[in-house]
């Protein structure tokens, strides 16, 4: 429960950072940076608290090999920023790390935890675009490389209740599965 609460003051937090500081670029940069940095830490800090030993590692191994891939594109693709700083644009590494963080928290403890943290995770993305940080691709591409390392490093507490998202050749959806 204490968890929630504070994803839900966290999502408030952010949403208030940009419009205090006006609404500019500078403003929705520490809104994202504010944003990795609560997912980053409560990714690890969930399961420390439940002593949790095993989905601290996955949460870590997720997080770096997000991380990892972040860096990869970046070094190995050389796009230019929408703001001409420098051509390290793709993918969005704040996106990245932050669904990766999710996912992990998503895959471990389930929807309650995971879908308020993927609000937080979404404001991340949005507020890279709107900084001009990142285009729109930049950011899908590091929330589906997070997503991915999220689902290949963790492994549920509880899989009593899964919903997983799926594509296919005709289309895609989430299904919802439950063991009784």
């Amino acid at each position: 429960m204490k968890t929630r609460l504070a994803f839900v003051a966290s999502i408030f937090l952010l949403v208030a950072s940009p419009a205090a500081m006006g609404g500019q670029h500078q403003g929705w940069k520490k809104t994202s940076d504010i944003g990795v940095a609560v997912l980053l830490v409560s990714s690890l800090a969930v399961p420390a608290a439940q002593e949790d030993w095993q989905g601290f590692r996955q949460a870590a191994y997720s997080d770096a090999l997000g991380e990892g891939v972040a860096l990869l594109g970046k070094s190995l693709i050389h796009e230019e920023r929408p703001n001409h700083m420098d051509d390290k644009s793709f993918p969005s590494g704040h996106a990245t790390l932050a669904f990766a963080a999710v996912t992990t928290m998503y895959r471990r403890y389930g929807w309650q935890q995971g879908f308020p943290a993927y609000a937080v995770a979404a404001l991340t993305g949005v507020a890279r675009v709107e900084a001009r940080e990142h285009h729109w691709w930049d950011v899908a591409a590091g929330a589906a490389f997070g997503i991915g390392s999220g689902w290949v490093m963790t492994h549920p507490i509880n899989d009593r209740v899964q919903i997983t998202p799926w594509v296919g050749d005709k289309g895609g959806g989430i299904a919802l599965s439950m063991t009784f």
